[in-house]
């Protein structure tokens, strides 16, 4: 039954990166659709990120009544019913409604399955959290390279997103009876006493500088996801099924970091694991925004995905076993302030790609990882426990 627990949870987390990575890998395309440029794009996803960042503590609090099995399910099938509807119209007003239904259905379902991840964690009896994100990793790589395939046969945006849309919800069904049953029951709802049951907590002393390195991790995946394709088709000058693959290099070596994730947390330490990721995607972006070839580009980009591989799932597992308060609602905590980067990271990067281009908003991205990493060596200098 356990391995069925977390075969389930997986699943989960390979839908929500599968279809993420779809969309996104087709980013230019939308793009043109809508008829936006780099700043109007950054707005979509900054409402897109709104969403995200409500729905999140109070999905931490929905745990509490309802559980996560049941959020869960429900968030992802929402996010699933949602996508193929991104390219049916240009109209901005109704785009910004969609992209924000879809931000709340992805925080939710991130702060939920994550919940589950930890239950499974714990009944594992070691850690396994970052190959669950290991899973969201091989979803995003192949979700971009079905995308860049998409794209190269010229299939339209509207019939990709409907047959990404139709597996993913299949997927999702079959899934979620094989989900840690976590209901809670009418007396442990109704009680009083319990301190997993208070709604909207804020950040504790423990958990809000795993927000902070969240905030700054998050907002490079969100970069990358959001930008790279564009920055490869811009700035590097390569087709849209090449530029895909810029997300897709970077998906590939998220997905070699967390395959290994648990085994070098053992051997090196969460916090002195967090240090090698952080320079990794300071020397990786560098590398990308330094050079004009399309192959550096790549290589760069997978560099900061290496990077960037372990840093949310340690964030995750650590905010999810804080003891006062249950996993779901500790994950909100920290989840909340790592993705309010969101709301800095779009409208930023946008607004200085269009007024000194998108190379010099990327470097946006690139201060964030040195902040990160300072904040990574001042934790080390007051011993906290990561």
């Amino acid at each position: 039954m356990l391995k069925n627990n977390r075969l389930s949870v997986s699943t989960f987390f390979f839908v929500n990166g599968f279809l993420y990575a779809n969309w996104t890998a087709r980013l230019p395309e939308l793009q043109a659709f809508f008829g936006v440029n780099h700043t109007g794009l950054g707005t979509l996803l900054l409402v897109s990120a709104l969403g995200a960042l409500i729905a999140m503590p109070f999905a931490g609090w929905l745990t509490t009544q309802y559980g996560t099995q049941k959020i869960t399910t429900y968030s992802a099938l929402l996010l699933c019913s949602m996508v193929p509807f991104v390219p049916l119209y240009a109209n901005l007003i109704l785009i910004g409604g969609l992209f924000f239904i879809l931000g709340l259905a992805s925080g939710a379902m991130d702060v939920a399955m994550n919940g589950q991840a930890v239950f499974v964690e714990r009944k594992w009896g070691k850690p396994i959290m970052s190959s669950f994100h290991a899973i969201f990793s091989i979803g995003m790589a192949l979700g971009a390279l079905a995308g860049a395939w998409f794209a190269n046969i010229s299939l339209s945006l509207t019939t990709h997103f409907f047959i990404i849309a139709g597996l993913g919800i299949v997927a999702c069904i079959m899934a979620a009876n094989y989900l840690v049953n976590d209901t809670p029951s009418p007396q442990a709802i109704s009680s009083e006493n319990s301190p997993k049951e208070k709604t909207f907590q804020l950040p504790t002393k423990a958990i809000l500088p795993l927000g902070i390195i969240a905030f700054c991790g998050m907002t490079g995946e969100g970069s990358m996801a959001d930008w790279s394709a564009i920055f490869m088709n811009k700035v590097i000058g390569e087709s849209a099924s090449f530029s895909a693959l810029a997300f897709g290099s970077f998906g590939v070596s998220m997905t070699i970091g967390r395959i290994f994730g648990d085994y070098f947390t053992e051997k090196l330490g969460k916090r002195k694991l967090m240090i090698y990721d952080s320079l990794l995607a300071i020397v990786g972006l560098a590398i990308a925004l330094g050079f004009d070839n399309p192959w550096t580009t790549l290589m760069g980009f997978f560099l900061v995905g290496l990077g960037l591989s372990t840093i949310v799932p340690i964030v995750y597992s650590t905010a999810g076993n804080t003891k006062g308060v249950s996993p779901s609602v500790g994950i909100a905590m920290a989840t909340s302030i790592g993705y309010a980067g969101f709301f800095v990271g779009p409208p930023t990067i946008g607004f200085l790609a269009d007024m000194y281009g998108l190379r010099i908003g990327l470097c946006f991205t690139l201060v964030l990882f040195v902040v990160m990493l300072g904040f990574i060596l001042r934790l080390k200098e007051k011993k906290e426990k990561l």
